[in-house]
């Protein structure tokens, strides 16, 4: 793609925009911002994977990784932010996550261990789990909501915390997973992943795009069920003050 073809692409921008105005939605301002942020965040990350392309040293893929996992917590830890330890929940999850995926990708050897495929990959595993934890913090938000009677009743009856969140976590982690299982049925049909429209516009052979977006959305599955798991397991206690109570509901300006 030439420069120029790349500075029209801004008119899907100025469309977004003359759409906000006209509707009088007031988004302007953080459309300019994100379309700001995105294209800065996207030219540093190129040129940061361009030297760790040509470099190869492992501790550099590690850096970014951590990188990922770090600033993908602190994301999806402002769903919560009121619940202390919240992020740093999140960031064992998703390392969890990252670690045991990673190791069966290397170690059946379906990728090479080469940062043209670590980084990417680890990019699409981290990023998807922290959808999972956002999604999953924002369905137990409701839950301590619309439940909060059914679980104070079974505290007060001598239920310990994991009985009383049970239900309301087991409904949270089966709401965090329906995306990734509806994208499931739909891909191929409804859209082409971005993966392989990737691969298909830069000329490689349609069958081996889908091989490569099978790979991906097994990888997604999986590593959706994982993070739900693992981060509901880790994290309901959050939910409750040392002395077993629920936390207090904020104002809803708080949330």
């Amino acid at each position: 793609m030439s420069n120029m073809a790349l500075i029209c692409t801004l008119c899907f921008v100025a469309i977004a925009s003359f759409i906000s105005m006209r509707q009088k939605l007031g988004l302007e301002k953080e459309i300019l911002i994100g379309t700001l942020r995105s294209a800065v965040q996207l030219l540093f990350i190129g040129y940061v994977l361009h030297f760790v392309f040509e470099t190869s040293h492992p501790a550099f893929i590690v850096i970014i990784i951590l990188c990922m996992i770090l600033i993908a917590a602190w994301n999806a830890g402002a769903k919560a932010k009121h619940v202390r330890g919240i992020r740093s929940r999140i960031a064992i999850t998703l390392a969890c996550t990252e670690g045991i995926t990673m190791a069966i990708l290397l170690g059946l050897r379906i990728i090479t261990p080469t940062p043209q495929y670590i980084i990417p990959v680890s990019g699409i595993i981290i990023g998807s789990s922290m959808i999972v934890c956002g999604l999953l913090l924002n369905h137990m938000k409701r839950e301590m909501e619309t439940a909060r009677g059914e679980m104070e009743m079974l505290l007060a009856l001598g239920a310990t915390e994991k009985q009383a969140v049970h239900s309301s976590l087991r409904r949270s982690v089966r709401a965090s997973m329906i995306p990734t299982v509806d994208g499931m049925k739909t891909v191929g049909l409804v859209q082409l992943p971005g993966m392989m429209t990737g691969m298909i516009v830069a000329g490689a052979d349609p069958i081996e795009a889908v091989r490569y977006q099978i790979l991906i959305m097994f990888v997604l599955a999986s590593s959706a069920a994982m993070t739900a798991m693992v981060f509901g397991l880790i994290s309901y206690k959050l939910w409750f003050t040392k002395d077993a109570r629920l936390l207090p509901l904020l104002p809803a300006e708080d949330q």
